[in-house]
């Protein structure tokens, strides 16, 4: 199931964990790579460049982590991020490569710029892979990675307004969860 898997060694249990809720991934390339500072983002799933022209079944992918990211103030390590968060983070960002995979090359290249200027745009691609991430069972994680922003880690007003613009909130994730018949959820925590 994880061939042509690459990914830290430090990372494996959550990549691999992850992986576990995507069985359509299996046998596609994807390079978990550590990066230095992703503009607005932890982590960045996208195309390898190199694997643009293979065709639209047999490319690569690159989920870019920041090792370190500084959110207004505070410096945030990906180590001490909690496990249920980090895989959560990560099955959004597979959620984006399910959402590329059926995408012809000049589809990307639209998909691409749309996503870098167009706010509507970039919310309706971000709300569809934690849609795709809630579909396919990981709804718990996708709540943790909403919670530990929005209630936890101390992230900065102006991070958070980000998140609550763009992406589905702990109620929409919870509807969904309901939806699709994920595994049940814990009763939302006021916030």
């Amino acid at each position: 199931m994880y061939r042509n898997k690459f990914y830290p060694p430090e990372l494996e249990a959550a990549v691999l964990e992850s992986l576990s809720f995507y069985p359509e991934l299996a046998g596609v390339e994807i390079h978990f790579v550590y990066a230095g500072r992703i503009r607005k983002s932890v982590m960045l799933a996208q195309p390898k460049l190199d694997g643009l022209l293979r065709g639209r079944w047999s490319r690569a992918y690159v989920i870019r982590i920041s090792q370190d990211f500084k959110i207004g103030e505070e410096v945030f390590h990906i180590r001490n991020m909690p496990y249920n968060v980090l895989v959560g983070w990560l099955g959004h960002e597979l959620g984006h490569i399910v959402d590329y995979l059926p995408r012809s090359l000049p589809a990307m290249a639209i998909f691409g710029l749309k996503y870098l200027f167009s706010e509507s745009f970039l919310r309706e691609a971000e709300r569809r892979a934690d849609t795709i991430a809630v579909q396919h069972g990981l709804g718990q994680h996708i709540l943790s990675v909403k919670e530990y922003i929005l209630q936890q880690a101390g992230f900065a007003e102006v991070y958070k307004e980000r998140i609550r613009r763009l992406y589905l909130s702990p109620d929409e994730i919870r509807e969904l969860v309901e939806e699709f018949g994920s595994p049940q959820l814990p009763a939302a925590s006021g916030g």
